[in-house]
């Protein structure tokens, strides 16, 4: 049975935490499991070959029928605020960790979701439909293929068992690595006790942000020192995820405290959507009536977020005054790298001051024609040799036309500055590294959801395959570079999703 894991390394860090960080319990495996699928890509992270992923002893443990050699099975306790509302205590509800690989790559925790009820439950059940868990094990690589912070999928595994959600689905486990699952709500959940929430910012500063303890000339190296550092380096963290989703029109549907991680990864992905017609105020989730987490509240929210991340944190002594001065580079950092991430989306040598203008009327340009978020940065490139092609791309061709006007003087200035690309065929090039061809369009999940339905991972296949290198253009696969087809904008994702 330990064939396969016998060289792994593994430890278990969280479960050196005081008991009340957790639950110690073994998953409830599903009847009859079944892989449909693994990640070989992940399984290098873990130092895992492919054929070990292909072995009966890999499938006891993903489904959660075996133990991780070596790993002691927990559910973690958190609280959060849920829709900026204060939910209380929450928790793994489905979840159940496994332990944590040492490896060359790093420290991967190993977790299971939909593997069964846990003292968090609540009123669920401890399960995850198919559904989700297709569009979780595929985003998480989309993710990764666009190098964005993100928990990666090692392994999806499928069952007959039904799952009662609108309807009657059958349930699925996946299992997700990241180097750590701490949240935000893991610090809300110890507000008011001062041994618990020194007990874990120890753990979280010591494993992932040891640079914290040093103190810079003129900082105190104290406690309070090592906290503000420590909420900057988050702030920052958090701040570049933002700028990422937003340059990508990614929109994550659920910014709850307990779904952000302390670490500045892309997690627990639920009702997520890549855009397709750009609104400036688009709504992924279909459970999201107000309009709380739409794509261009999504950077105020992750503030807000990083302050109920901090206000436990008073309870250690720390000042108010200084703890707002470290959430300060937030703003300073996002748009920093929201900035970057443009220039080099638009082809652009550097951000200059009326920039923001051309950025501005962009948004604006494809908000009022509801123009393809992707398709529409992607044709950016060959903007200058074919400008009635791209032109011809909008609704309101005279309105496209004024845009790429002042976009082209702008291409040009840079050029005459001797700040722009050599040549153009290194300008296309490196604005096609920058706008991905191939995302992943909620109708693509559709069809691979469908397919794994009926047990073929084909679909699953060709989408990893294109998600992993987004930006090369592959001849034979037309349809996942296309914009969606007719009613695709009819499919809805929920909280249930």
């Amino acid at each position: 049975m330990t064939d396969i894991f016998a060289g792994l390394d593994v430890v278990n860090s969280y479960a050196s935490l005081p008991a009340a960080f957790y639950t110690r319990l073994a998953p409830q495996p599903l009847t009859s499991p079944r892989l449909l699928h693994a990640n070989p890509e992940a399984g290098q992270l873990l130092g895992l070959s492919a054929e070990a992923l292909a072995t009966p002893e890999f499938l006891d443990v993903v489904s959660g029928t075996t133990p991780l050699p070596g790993g002691q099975s927990l559910a973690a306790v958190y609280s959060g605020h849920q829709f900026g509302v204060w939910a209380g205590q929450l928790g793994d509800g489905r979840a159940h960790l496994l332990g944590e690989v040492v490896s060359p790559s790093g420290n991967w925790e190993l977790q299971l979701k939909g593997s069964g009820r846990t003292p968090y439950s609540r009123m669920g059940d401890g399960r995850a439909v198919l559904r989700s868990s297709v569009r979780e094990y595929l985003a998480s690589e989309a993710m990764a293929g666009l190098g964005i912070p993100t928990t990666r999928a090692l392994a999806l595994v499928v069952s007959d068992d039904p799952v009662y959600r609108e309807t009657v689905e059958t349930a699925a486990v996946v299992t997700r690595i990241s180097p750590s699952f701490v949240r935000f709500g893991s610090f809300e959940q110890w507000y008011g006790s001062p041994e618990n929430l020194r007990a874990l910012l120890n753990y979280v500063v010591d494993r992932h942000y040891p640079e914290c303890r040093q103190a810079p000339a003129g900082e105190a190296s104290d406690e309070e020192g090592t906290i503000l550092r420590f909420l900057q380096a988050v702030a920052v963290r958090t701040a570049h995820l933002m700028a990422d989703w937003q340059t990508v029109g990614f929109c994550h549907g659920v910014m709850n405290t307990d779904n952000m991680s302390i670490l500045g990864l892309t997690i627990d992905y639920g009702p997520y959507g890549f855009m397709d017609a750009f609104q400036v105020n688009h709504v992924c989730n279909h459970s999201d009536t107000q309009g709380r987490y739409a794509w261009n509240a999504q950077p105020s929210v992750a503030h807000w977020n990083l302050y109920r991340l901090a206000s436990p944190l008073l309870g250690l002594g720390v000042d108010a005054e200084g703890m707002k001065a470290s959430l300060r580079h937030y703003e300073s950092a996002f748009m920093e790298r929201y900035r970057s991430n443009l220039c080099r989306k638009l082809g652009l040598a550097s951000w200059r001051e009326d920039d923001e203008q051309l950025v501005d009327d962009w948004w604006q340009l494809l908000h009022t024609q509801q123009a393809d978020f992707t398709l529409s940065f992607r044709a950016l490139a060959e903007a200058p040799a074919d400008p009635d092609g791209f032109v011809q791309r909008f609704t309101d061709n005279e309105a496209a036309q004024k845009w790429l006007t002042h976009y082209l003087e702008r291409i040009d200035a840079d050029r005459l500055a001797g700040d722009g690309h050599s040549d153009e065929a290194e300008r296309i090039n490196s604005m096609n590294h920058a706008n991905p061809i191939y995302v992943l369009r909620n109708h693509l999940a559709e069809g691979a959801i469908r397919a794994a339905t009926a047990g073929d991972a084909s679909e699953i296949d060709t989408l990893l395959m294109l998600l992993r290198d987004p930006y090369t253009l592959r001849a034979g696969y037309e349809a996942y570079a296309a914009a969606p087809p007719e009613g695709a904008d009819k499919l809805a994702v929920s909280c249930s999703s």
